[in-house]
C-alpha cells in the first residue's frame, strides 16, 4: 500500500466516524478497518496533520487529532478558487501576449522587399565589421590617439623630472649629513653615472 492510499484510508476513518481520536485508538482502529499496518500509523497521521489535513490539539498530557468533512470541503473550495483565479490570470497573460504579437507582426510581413532589405542590412551588417577592422590597424595614426599619446608623455617626463629632483634631493642632503662624495652615493644607492634630467 503506497504512502497516499494509507492517507486516503486514514481520512476516511475521520469523515465516516466523525469523531475525535487519540493516538493510541487510531492506532487500534487503522489496521483493524483500513488494513494500515500498525508501525506506519503514526507517520501517516503526521503527515496528514503537516498538510493540515487533520486538526491536531494538546489537551493536558494527551494529543487529540479530528478530521470533519465540511473542513476538508472548504479546503478543495478554497484551492478550486485558487486554481481558478490562476487560470484567469494565466488566460490574461496568454491574450496580452497574443496583443503584443499581433502589434510586433505588423509591418513585418515577409514580403519580396522586406526581404531584399534584410539581406541588404546584413551584407552592411558584414561590411561594418570589415571597416571597423581595418580602422583598428589605423588606430595608431589617429590624430584623437596620438594627442592622447603626447599628453601622457608630458605627465610621464613631469613625473620623471619630479623624481630626478627627489633623487638630487637626498644626495644634496646625504652629502651634507654624511659628508660622502658624489661617486660613492651613486655606488651606495645604484644611482647611474649618467644619470641627470631628461632633455
Amino acid at each position: 500500500m503506497t504512502l497516499e492510499e494509507k492517507r486516503t484510508r486514514m481520512m476516511e476513518i475521520f469523515f465516516e466516524t466523525k469523531d475525535v481520536f487519540q493516538l493510541k485508538d487510531i492506532e487500534k482502529i487503522a489496521p483493524k478497518t483500513k488494513g494500515i499496518t500498525p508501525m506506519s500509523v503514526k507517520e501517516v497521521l503526521q503527515s496528514l496533520v503537516d498538510d493540515n489535513m487533520v486538526d491536531c490539539e494538546k489537551v493536558g498530557t494527551s494529543n487529540y487529532y479530528w478530521a470533519f468533512p465540511s473542513k476538508a470541503l472548504n479546503a478543495r473550495k478554497h484551492k478550486l478558487q485558487e486554481l481558478q483565479t490562476q487560470i484567469s490570470d494565466a488566460k490574461q497573460r496568454k491574450a496580452n501576449l497574443q496583443k503584443a504579437v499581433e502589434k510586433a507582426t505588423i509591418g513585418r510581413q515577409d514580403t519580396a522587399e522586406r526581404s531584399s532589405l534584410l539581406k541588404e542590412l546584413e551584407a552592411l551588417k558584414v561590411e561594418r565589421t570589415q571597416l571597423k577592422a581595418e580602422l583598428e590597424k589605423y588606430r595608431e595614426c589617429d590624430p584623437e590617439v596620438i594627442e592622447e599619446m603626447r599628453n601622457s608623455n608630458v605627465v610621464a617626463k613631469e613625473a620623471v623630472s619630479r623624481w630626478t629632483d627627489n633623487v638630487f634631493a637626498l644626495k644634496s642632503w646625504t652629502k651634507k649629513k654624511f659628508a660622502f662624495d658624489d661617486s660613492r652615493i651613486d655606488k651606495a644607492f645604484g644611482i647611474p653615472e649618467e644619470f641627470d634630467y631628461m632633455d
